[in-house]
């Protein structure tokens, strides 16, 4: 029964929205960052009904980490499908996902995350890889923060995966702060057992800001591998804070 009612509220939500989205489109073209602001808020509330429907309950720690007056560049873990919603309703501050490009063929959902000026990305093609890169950077510079999942891919295993490290030319070439964030038990959702969906109680943390003007060269050059092991702490402090509940 949850796993009929999380899919049905994500459909409804999907559908009963279009209109809004027509609407902030239209509001986009001569205001860009009231349709980002409008859109947030919708997809907010929308995913905030479906995590509910999930039985999802969610832990947010380090929010207070995140500066407030610029732009930063969030890189997560990914261990679910859940990871986005989870990622939506808790962080502060407009903010665009990477994702990936088949996510650009889903009706509505799409359209929502390119109001919100989320970027797809082929992880096969270089080129348009590159282009991705590129237009993230151009959005840090206009003030909205990019969410992006440097392992590529969802990983449920106990290690983290390598991190891109092109991922991270977004902050060394926008200047902008990076900001860690552990996602800990979010596959417990849907991955573990799907095609079933399961209450679950989940834990996301932000961690302090690595800011990229702090950074040798050298340092720079392996700032993916230093995330890396920053979020692996943050996941074991907060697998052991889960235990105990």
């Amino acid at each position: 029964m949850r796993t009929v009612l999380t899919f049905l509220s994500l459909f409804l939500f999907l559908v009963l929205s279009i209109p809004l989205f027509l609407i902030f489109k239209l509001i986009g073209v001569f205001n860009r960052r009231a349709c980002a602001s409008l859109s947030q808020s919708v997809v907010n509330f929308g995913f905030r009904v479906v995590l509910a429907s999930a039985g999802v309950k969610i832990t947010c720690l380090g929010r207070e980490n995140v500066p407030t007056d610029r732009a930063v560049l969030y890189t997560a873990n990914h261990r679910s499908y859940a990871d986005i919603p989870i990622g939506y309703t808790t962080v502060p501050g407009l903010t665009g996902f990477i994702a990936k490009k088949q996510i650009k063929n889903v009706p509505s959902l799409s359209w929502w995350m390119t109001n919100m000026n989320c970027l797809f990305l082929d992880r096969h093609d270089l080129k348009q890889g590159m282009k991705t890169i590129l237009a993230a950077i151009d959005n840090i510079k206009a003030g909205y923060s990019m969410f992006v999942m440097p392992e590529g891919t969802r990983n449920h295993q106990d290690e983290m995966l390598p991190f891109k490290e092109g991922t991270f030319k977004i902050a060394l070439k926008s200047g902008c702060p990076i900001i860690p964030v552990a996602i800990t038990n979010s596959d417990a959702v849907y991955e573990l057992h799907r095609p079933w969906v399961r209450r679950a109680n989940v834990i996301i943390h932000y961690g302090k800001p690595v800011y990229v003007e702090d950074l040798t060269p050298e340092e720079a050059k392996t700032i993916g591998a230093r995330v890396r092991g920053i979020i692996a702490d943050m996941l074991a402090e907060d697998a052991s804070l889960l235990k105990k509940r």
